[in-house]
């Protein structure tokens, strides 16, 4: 495997775990939104990776390990399927007629823990393409 395919793998990895972070301070920040433009109560989002074959030149499908070299990818966005959590709070805008205000399907301690995770990988991809580069510039030194 050449540098240039270690920092798309790692490129890849960095795009779709930006992406899960995105989502994981997007279901933060609208931990307590009550009424959206759908209508109803916010619905938390999760993100979704698939392995994606490296795609690469001819000879590199002749070589057997390229077969197994992937990147990832953000496959689909979905919605969380968790019951919306109800509070009574009859003093709310948005509580039925018996004071019960529906409230978000987000769960503050796991969009942290997915936000944590999500910025641990993101830091050891940027680790791995730190070393990539280290690597080509040692090699550039010995051909001096």
């Amino acid at each position: 495997m050449d540098e240039l395919t270690a920092m798309h793998i790692s490129g890849s990895a960095l795009k779709a775990e930006r992406a899960r972070l995105n989502i994981a301070a997007m279901n933060l920040a609208n931990a307590n939104t009550t009424r959206t433009l759908e209508g109803g109560p916010y619905k938390a989002k999760s993100v979704i990776f698939a392995a994606k074959p490296l795609e690469g030149s001819f000879r590199d499908t002749l070589n057997s390990t390229a077969e197994k070299l992937r990147t990832v990818e953000v496959a689909r966005v979905v919605e969380d399927k968790a019951p919306f959590t109800e509070v009574f709070d009859p003093s709310h805008p948005d509580a039925d007629a018996n004071g019960i205000v529906r409230m978000p399907n987000v769960n503050v301690a796991e969009q942290m823990v997915d936000m944590m995770s999500a910025k641990r990988s993101y830091e050891a991809n940027v680790t791995a393409l730190d070393a990539v580069k280290n690597m080509a510039l040692r090699a550039l030194d010995i051909g001096r």
